[in-house]
């Protein structure tokens, strides 16, 4: 059995989910986000594409209700006991076996939360969910329960989550080595992700993101690969990831010679980042941190190129993406705490121009302030 944490661990965890259960009122929990099965037993799989639920009542019982591929997924990687299979055919409907564990347990008429944000919970699964619990119990959206829990991390989690940015710093290395004029970005992306599997990682939860010229101005990666000009811009996202935890950076880097301009965006990149960092403090509110970084770049004229977000959390996370709950954008009002772990992003797309930069790391919220995880300069490096 292949658990990354301790027993103790899981048994905190559990006791605090009951906690909020009964916070709640809850007589079940029906957990459908492959991250919160993961952080309350283990169990790690990305068959969550179909419809799997794992089911936890006040009594602590816990049945994990899956298909027969993810039986012995589930034996090998958590501390699951009790695990149904529903079977594949025309006609399935995984939410009659679902109903029949929960008369087992005696939940008729009982208030049972759903985790309803959750990427196996497709439309016509939620219908179908819904039309099955129609008149049998009372059903509320608790898709936050486990996900307020997850947020602060643990001293056993930041062991990993050190790890995956030791990873990122180790991928950084390989990106200025690789990155020069004529190389390939496919062979780029190749090293980055080779430095952390090499050191004993894992794959992200999405994909690196990586692009040149034009696609430098791209949030999200996209399947064209072109090789570097001998002028050029290079724009990268990556995570060092480690039993799924995930530290992430980013970086525009210009190839051959920086732009003028580009200097000027990078030295408001850097402003911006250090003022966030002065805010990401205990008792300061995610809303803050975003303001402190709209009106670093508001103020020195870059309005029309930053984002309306500046990061987010990070943890064990599973595909599509390695965003995490909460995110920075203004008046969001979650209060930062020591044990948040949070990537900062510093984004300037100018479209009149044709110019990126981009400036990423992530932090961990200390007692008394925060640490970069991170251990590479934050200078602009031109290769």
């Amino acid at each position: 059995m292949a658990l990354h944490f301790t027993k103790e661990e899981f048994s905190n965890r559990k006791k605090n989910v009951l906690k909020s259960m009964k916070e709640q009122n809850l007589d079940a929990l029906l957990m459908f986000r492959q991250e919160s099965m993961y952080w309350l037993t283990g169990y790690d799989t990305f068959g969550y594409v179909f419809f799997q639920t794992l089911i936890l009542d006040k009594n602590a019982n816990i049945i994990l209700l899956t298909r027969a591929p993810d039986l012995r997924q589930a034996q090998n990687t958590s501390n699951i006991q009790d695990i149904r299979i529903w079977v594949d055919k025309d006609d399935s409907n995984p939410t009659d076996d679902l109903k029949q564990i929960l008369n087992e347990l005696n939940l008729k008429n009982k208030n049972i939360g759903i985790e309803y944000e959750a990427y196996g919970m497709t439309g016509r699964n939620a219908l179908r969910l819904n039309k099955s619990l129609d008149n049998y119990c009372k059903v509320e959206d608790q898709s936050e329960l486990i996900t307020k829990l997850r947020v602060i991390k643990s001293n056993e989690e930041l062991i990993y989550v050190r790890r995956a940015a030791e990873l990122a710093d180790n991928a950084l290395d390989e990106a200025w080595k690789y990155a020069k004029a004529g190389a390939s970005e496919a062979k780029i992306l190749a090293e980055m992700q080779r430095a952390v599997l090499e050191g004993g990682g894992d794959y992200p939860a999405n994909e690196y993101i990586i692009g040149s010229g034009d696609n430098a101005l791209l949030c999200r990666y996209q399947a064209e690969k072109r090789n570097l000009s001998d002028t050029d811009q290079l724009s990268l996202e990556w995570a060092g990831t480690f039993k799924h935890y995930h530290s992430a950076m980013f970086r525009t880097i210009p190839i051959g010679k920086a732009d003028p301009k580009h200097i000027k965006m990078h030295e408001a990149c850097v402003e911006a980042l250090t003022n966030c960092v002065k805010t990401l403090v205990p008792g300061k509110t995610a809303g803050e941190v975003f303001d402190a970084h709209a009106k670093t770049f508001d103020n020195l004229g870059f309005n029309k190129a930053r984002m309306n977000a500046c990061g987010y959390s990070l943890g064990s996370t599973f595909s599509p993406n390695w965003m995490d709950w909460p995110m920075l954008y203004t008046g969001n009002p979650y209060v930062i705490s020591p044990g948040n772990i949070f990537f900062m992003h510093m984004i300037l797309m100018d479209s009149d121009n044709n110019l990126a930069m981009n400036l990423g790391e992530t932090y961990l919220v200390k007692e008394n302030g925060n640490e970069r995880l991170g251990k590479q300069k934050l200078d602009l490096v031109t290769l």
